[in-house]
């Protein structure tokens, strides 16, 4: 299948909902109007248009997404076509009540929301196959289409006994036989021993939900479940269009911590999409953090969809000025929806799309922003930032085949580590912070310029100069004997604590823990001493001191070297941070200050600078590098309300300002961006 949208330029366009407007043409008529003064050349039609597309069962109508394609294809714009699965309509649930979902405590739900749908009900999966094959019949050789839109934002589960039967195929599947299970899951505990598989269950607040395996298992066959349906969704579209690429859109990066989306494993879902898109809601202007520290998580996020399948992706949702669901809905400042759309193209997005183009008249989402408000202006702040996002991603078109520059540096995360980590008895609910601990270890290499894959556990090391593998605490033998393997042939690791507890099943290692892992770090961990929130340690290293907090691993020293002891405490004067060979061990939770001293001697030691024609005054800057095979790109971004300067040492063309550059400095405004040409 394609990997890649047939189009000549970046996309610039989302979410439009003519259907909520068929009895206003005028309406419909100035849309169109305005998306071309706005620079939009794609439109992504019927993503919650079930009801208009079939208001009765088996009676349909396309009339109005004809006229959609035909507007768009009249003044060149491109089609992006969602399948309408997100909200069924209203007649198919009052006929066919199966199709709602069921919670954990059997209760099935009342019409209403979105998603609000069992991913296993055969009519379900029946209806949408119909509704997208006949959308395929219809649509999929007009010229128009680049892009099929899969449902939308999928998450969620069903506890349904459709459900539960699948369920327990997926575990018969998995361990073979209830023994096998029932040690897997170390049932003796309690009494829990299954002595028939249709006693299995998912977890629920009205039964089990302290079998550490069940919750684990149970996150994992939600995303099998989820993906299944998804297969289901794609089997006509595949059929009838296979130059179509298929995509849905992930989620991710929401306020306030900026945490990966949690409820599914987009790290196997990416395996079924041709192209991984993603909805983009960075919270710019907030009251409780800097842009640069936002930028960097938010940078974070834009390489995590990067690596989930190492190519470039598309922003399928963002806002052009505020949404209506975050706890504070501030709209962007002047600058800053340039700045944060430029980011995500440095990063390797291939478009710029929001969501909506056109403001809902009511209903729940009707205060959030758009490209055309209410007002229906093009007189608007709001959507003359939309218009110069435009006019860049135009100026742009010749650096759409780039990718971003090769990463050196991984960090490893792996989402049955998440779960498992925060499903742990252990430690502290507070302070585990799994998503928070990669958060800070990236900084260090934003602040640098370098760049960073995030990688899960089937990605291949060898590509790598520097692994990062934190707050490891689910890890099997075999992802150890990969880091073994990896420190042998000459790569560079850094693991943390919390590392190497328990298998895949959710069972501790037991002894001195597992073989392999101490074979890489050499050394012990003997125990952990967990902080309170406000306690804290120090950790004594390069000749300074950091503060150490939430965690201090007690370290037994094999094949290992202590380079860094513990300050504080009764195990003051013992290892903190120790080295055996080519593996770091960093054996508590520092402050940033110490991460941004020990991966730049690190970086330094390994020849990690990331060489780039510039240098910058302050870490507010973040310099990003597209290439083709003649030029390079670089993305030069001010993430604060201060101008910043930056020298050139090199001559260049200033492709927003269509200026030739020589070396010297350059300001950038507050929150400005330049993109620098340097050709080859």
């Amino acid at each position: 299948m394609p990997d890649k949208v047939n189009v000549d330029k970046f996309i610039h366009g989302g979410d439009y909902n003519p259907d909520q407007w068929l009895d206003h043409p005028e309406v419909i008529d100035r849309d169109f109007e305005l998306f071309k003064e706005a620079g939009i050349n794609s439109v992504t039609v019927g993503i919650f248009a079930w009801d208009k597309l079939e208001p009765s069962e088996g009676v349909y109508d396309f009339s109005w997404l004809d006229d959609v394609f035909d507007r768009a294809e009249k003044q060149g714009c491109k089609v992006i076509l969602s399948t309408p699965s997100g909200a069924r309509p209203r007649w198919m649930a009052e006929k066919y009540p199966e199709v709602l979902r069921v919670d954990e405590n059997g209760r099935r739900n009342l019409y209403g929301e979105r998603h609000n749908h069992c991913y296993t009900s055969p009519v379900y999966r029946q209806k949408v196959r119909e509704i997208n094959r006949r959308l395929a019949e219809r649509y999929g050789r007009r010229e128009n289409l680049i892009l099929w839109h899969i449902s939308n934002e999928y998450g969620g589960e069903c506890h349904c006994e459709l459900c539960q039967q699948e369920f327990r195929k997926w575990m018969k599947e998995k361990y073979k036989t209830l023994d096998n299970l029932n040690r897997c899951y170390w049932n003796e505990f309690w009494s829990h021993l299954y002595t028939s598989w249709d006693q299995i269950h998912s977890p629920s607040s009205s039964g089990d939900s302290n079998v550490l395996g069940l919750n684990l298992d149970w996150h994992r066959f939600v995303t099998d479940r989820t993906i299944d349906f998804f297969e289901n969704e794609v089997a006509p579209l595949r059929e009838l269009t296979p130059d179509i690429p298929v995509t849905t859109n992930f989620m991710g990066g929401n306020p306030p911590d900026s945490h990966v989306f949690y409820d599914l494993d987009y790290q196997k879902f990416a395996k079924h999409v041709d192209i991984v898109s993603w909805d983009s809601y960075p919270n710019w202007a907030n009251g409780y953090e800097t842009t640069e520290k936002l930028a960097a998580k938010t940078a974070l996020m834009n390489d995590v969809m990067h690596s989930l399948k190492h190519q470039n992706y598309l922003i399928m949702e963002n806002t052009p000025s505020q949404v209506n669901w975050h706890p504070v809905n501030r709209a962007k400042l002047p600058g800053m929806h340039e700045m944060g759309s430029l980011q995500e193209i440095a990063h390797g997005a291939d478009s710029v799309m929001y969501f909506q183009l056109h403001q809902s008249r009511g209903a729940s989402e009707m205060f959030h922003g758009a490209v055309i408000t209410s007002k229906m202006s093009s007189k608007t702040r709001v959507f003359r930032d939309v218009s110069r996002v435009g006019r860049d991603l135009e100026l742009l078109k010749d650096a759409k085949d780039s990718r971003c520059a090769e990463a050196r540096v991984a960090i490893v995360f792996d989402y049955d580590n998440m779960w498992a980590l925060d499903d742990a008895r252990a430690y502290s609910n507070q302070s585990k912070k799994y998503w928070e601990t990669i958060q800070h270890h990236y900084k260090a290499f934003w602040d640098m310029d370098i760049p960073v894959d995030i990688i899960s556990t089937d990605d291949d090391l060898g590509k790598y100069s520097l692994v990062i593998d934190p707050m490891h605490f689910m890890m099997t033998e075999k992802f150890a004997g990969k880091l073994k393997k990896f420190t042998e042939d000459g790569g560079t690791l850094v693991g943390t604590y919390i590392n190497g507890i328990v298998d895949e099943n959710f069972l501790t290692y037991l002894g001195q823990g597992m073989d392999t892992w101490r074979q890489i770090y050499g050394l012990e961990v003997t125990e952990t001493d967990t902080l309170y929130p406000e306690q804290k340690n120090n950790l004594e290293m390069f000749g300074k001191t950091y503060e150490v907090r939430d965690y201090c691993d007690l370290i037994e020293p094999e094949s290992a070297e202590v380079e860094g002891t513990y300050g504080d405490f009764f195990y003051k004067g013992t290892p903190a941070v120790t080295r055996n060979g080519n593996a770091w061990y960093i054996g508590c939770r520092t402050d940033d200050g110490f991460l941004a001293d020990f991966y730049g001697r690190l970086c330094r030691d390994l020849g990690l600078d990331f060489e780039i024609p510039l240098e910058k005054h302050s870490s507010k800057v973040s310099v990003r590098v597209r290439q083709t095979d003649d030029a390079d790109y670089c993305f030069i971004i001010n993430f604060s309300h201060e101008k910043q300067d930056v020298e050139l040492s090199c001559d260049a063309e200033d492709v927003l300002l269509q200026e030739e550059l020589n070396s010297g400095s350059l300001e950038l405004e507050p929150y400005g961006v330049k993109v620098l040409k340097i050709s080859r």
